[in-house]
């Protein structure tokens, strides 16, 4: 199997996984050092865990989903715990562009996979970073509803404090807002100017046309 690219007769092969005879002996091999061998690092056994079973690349779909997969049971015997709170599976899929790089780059080398554990280590330290910044909006959002409890408040402005707080796209505009709701621009001013009354709102330095609200600090 091998992954290639280029136009026909000047191909340019990225990977050529291990011979098909191989497979079993290697996977063998790659099973047996995951499950029995503990003199590595957890972590670091985790990075090398996904590179050799990319390396040998068995089955001719799928790989990658179970490399991520092998790596997530890895970092949780590390922490000998089935939850944990960040997903490097899913950091890798943000960084698919550099994960690919790395791969193409460090298999093709000389066997020293040290660039390879280290952008692994980076990645993971991103996806504890993204789940920490994710922890803490959660907690402002949770802190905010509480403070507001009993705050009157129409659906319509709890929809778009919701938007707020999860992350809206681009600037709050008394016309975006209208959008949103489904309601006319008079009634997303009414709502607008109420939150901007109760300090849930404040106007940003913009004015005219161009003016948009953001949640008061």
């Amino acid at each position: 199997m091998q992954v290639v690219s280029g136009a026909m007769g000047k191909e340019k092969v990225h990977y050529e996984a291990v011979k098909p005879e191989l497979v079993k002996k290697e996977m063998d091999r790659f099973l047996d050092w995951f499950n029995n061998d503990n003199t590595l690092d957890p972590v670091l056994k985790a990075a090398i865990a996904h590179f050799w079973f990319i390396i040998i690349h068995p089955f001719d779909d799928g790989n990658g989903r179970i490399g991520r997969a092998i790596t997530d049971m890895a970092l949780a015997r590390a922490e000998n715990s089935g939850e944990r709170f960040y997903s490097m599976s899913g950091q890798i899929l943000i960084e698919r562009k550099q994960y690919y790089e790395i791969l193409q780059k460090v298999q093709h080398g000389s066997g020293d996979i040290t660039e390879w554990l280290d952008w692994f280590l980076h990645c993971l330290k991103n996806a504890m970073l993204a789940t920490e910044n994710t922890t803490q909006k959660i907690l402002h959002k949770a802190e905010f509803w509480k403070l507001h409890e009993h705050t009157l408040l129409n659906e319509r402005q709890r929809l778009m404090l919701n938007k707020l707080f999860d992350g809206f796209e681009g600037k709050l505009q008394t016309s975006k807002w209208a959008k949103i709701t489904k309601t006319s621009t008079d009634t997303a001013l009414r709502d607008i100017k109420d939150l901007v009354e109760k300090g849930i709102l404040q106007q940003t330095n913009e004015n005219g046309r161009n003016t948009n609200y953001k949640l008061a600090n």
